[in-house]
């Protein structure tokens, strides 16, 4: 039987079968994102603040809860990745979630085999901006005080560009 489409009535409920199929296995990867803390390996430093952890299997990008590091093409970008990369990278990591962002990664306090925060870390080297829109962490806010006080890293020059600052920048240019 065929309705006035001319497709096979069949077809039309395995299609929408399969179309339901599909968007219920999207909605499940979606929702696979760690809620409880974790310990992974650390497989990947996309820049300063997103990283990557190979958890039961998959890889999990990270992206640090409460700080800001320089995007490419600001100055000390490649130091915070560097730095990043120097902490974490092959090392096993606790991860502790906190939710997802809009693209998908796991918003998360890190903590380095020895108990140090990388979060805080980053901060306090001057390599990444207490990110306060998004955080109220008072270890933040001093780690972010104390590295200003010494003028290190982004710190060290004249009047540093906040991240936010610069991408709004970009996509007022790119308009």
């Amino acid at each position: 039987m065929t309705a006035t489409t001319g497709v096979p009535v069949g077809t039309r409920l395995l299609r929408g079968f399969l179309a339901v199929l599909l968007l219920a296995l999207v909605v499940s990867c979606r929702s696979r994102a760690p809620r409880q803390p974790f310990s992974a390996p650390v497989v990947g430093v996309s820049d300063g603040d997103t990283i990557t952890a190979l958890h039961r299997g998959a890889q999990v990008r990270i992206r640090l809860n409460g700080i800001d590091c320089p995007e490419r093409g600001q100055p000390f970008a490649a130091r915070a990745k560097q730095h990043t990369a120097g902490l974490a990278f092959g090392r096993t990591v606790t991860v502790r979630p906190s939710g997802t962002d809009r693209w998908g990664r796991v918003i998360a306090d890190v903590v380095l085999p020895d108990g140090r925060s990388l979060n805080r870390e980053l901060v306090a080297a001057g390599l990444a901006w207490h990110y306060t829109r998004y955080s109220n962490d008072r270890a933040l806010a001093r780690a972010e005080r104390e590295a200003r006080a010494a003028r290190i890293g982004i710190w060290s020059e004249g009047r540093a560009v906040a991240p936010w600052e610069f991408r709004a920048a970009q996509r007022r240019e790119t308009r």
